[in-house]
């Protein structure tokens, strides 16, 4: 049987919006076809019609699902040594109460829209919530290790977590420039040229890692002391940490930097320079969570860069809403066009995790999923607006 659905706004996201468009779903919710007001006949047949905007599934390209257990359990505005402190000194919890707050986690990011998940994992503890799920996930195995002589054991071991993740789809991935000696960085980089690996990777989200890789000095040093870590090996590169990252990471495969608080132009033109196939990843509720700030957003816009957006954890967000993130945003950011965040939110998303021929525009022959965002004004979102998850 044929569902026929329509609002006051068709957002199919590949073209501009359509006014009291009409999307025609088969009873595997795939689209049969999508109908324009005043271009093609609508069918005359029952039509459910919503008063708001229908959009296609969200993409929340950056999670930590293990890390739901820690909702409400870090202080904010703990800057991001702060918060990787209390992450860190978090007491253990029951495995029962772990996998439950994953489970909910879980069925939030269902309930509010998202298809599909970019999600970190340092253990295999979110395996059976994802095989189970009707989200999409591709989980990114995190490698972490900033001392050289580890760097093989380290390698192994993600190996074999990302194997034990099987048959999920799943890469291995860097942590973040402070966490990753050179030698890890060169495993992960030769990984890439005899197999398919996305890598997603934190960046710049304190100016204490700029402040690291320019001169050796700040809030780090002290942070590797407390950890009992030796860096006698590291040297300062008089520059910014994506700058001297760059020629570590592969050219092979889209890399997606995450968060991006604190890149600067220079930051931007030596990823362009290098030719790296880079996505640019924003999480506004987890940056203003732990740091008080926002990333530069105009800067990465005059370079018409493909952008996309995560929620982080629920140790460093209220919520894993999607339209939440694009609520703040459009809050800070009050020019920026619903149409083209709606891209960050979906389409970018697909094309990044390689799920953009079922996933991401409201396009015939695809299986997006189709989200109503309630209580709209002026062909925008409010603080008011409200997403329902119809198909």
């Amino acid at each position: 049987m044929i569902r026929y659905i329509s609002a006051d706004y068709v957002f199919p996201v590949h073209r501009e919006p359509l006014k009291n468009g009409v999307i025609a779903l088969n009873e595997n919710n795939e689209i049969i076809d999508i109908y324009e007001e005043g271009n093609r006949i609508i069918p005359t047949v029952p039509i459910e019609r919503y008063k708001g905007f229908l959009t296609p599934g969200f993409i929340n390209t950056h999670c930590h699902l293990e890390l739901s257990h820690l909702h409400r359990k870090i202080p904010q505005k703990t800057k991001l040594i702060g918060f990787l402190e209390a992450v860190m000194k978090q007491p253990s919890m029951d495995n029962v109460e772990i996998e439950e707050a994953m489970k909910n986690a879980d069925d939030q990011m269902y309930q509010s829209g998202i298809v599909a998940v970019g999600d970190i994992a340092n253990t295999a503890n979110s395996k059976e919530i994802k095989l189970k799920s009707k989200i999409h996930y591709h989980t990114f195995v995190e490698l972490l290790g900033f001392d050289p002589e580890k760097a093989d054991s380290s390698f192994e071991k993600g190996k074999e977590l990302k194997d034990i993740f099987k048959p999920l789809s799943a890469s291995l991935t860097p942590h973040a420039p402070y966490s990753i000696s050179r030698e890890l960085f060169q495993h992960v980089k030769d990984y890439c040229t005899d197999y398919d690996n996305l890598i997603s990777i934190h960046n710049q989200e304190s100016a204490e890692e700029n402040y690291l890789y320019q001169y050796k000095k700040g809030a780090f040093i002290d942070f590797y002391k407390r950890m009992g870590s030796d860096i006698s090996h590291f040297t300062a590169k008089s520059r910014n940490s994506i700058q001297s990252i760059t020629p570590y990471l592969t050219k092979k495969e889209r890399v997606l930097f995450v968060h991006n608080t604190y890149s600067t132009y220079k930051d931007i033109n030596s990823v362009e320079r290098y030719g790296l196939n880079a996505t640019w990843c924003f999480c506004p509720n987890a940056n203003l969570y732990i740091e008080g700030r926002l990333p530069k957003i105009n800067t990465f816009l005059s370079y018409k860069l493909p952008i996309v957006l995560g929620t982080d954890s629920l140790a460093s967000n209220d919520k894993l809403c999607i339209l939440s993130e694009l609520k703040t945003l459009r809050d800070c950011f009050p020019d920026l066009d619903f149409n083209m965040m709606l891209s960050w939110a979906c389409l970018n998303g697909a094309i990044y995790l390689g799920l953009e021929k079922k996933l991401g525009s409201l396009e015939k022959g695809k299986k997006p999923g189709v989200n109503l965002i309630s209580n709209i004004k002026d062909m925008n979102i409010t603080q008011e607006s409200t997403v329902t998850k119809l198909a």
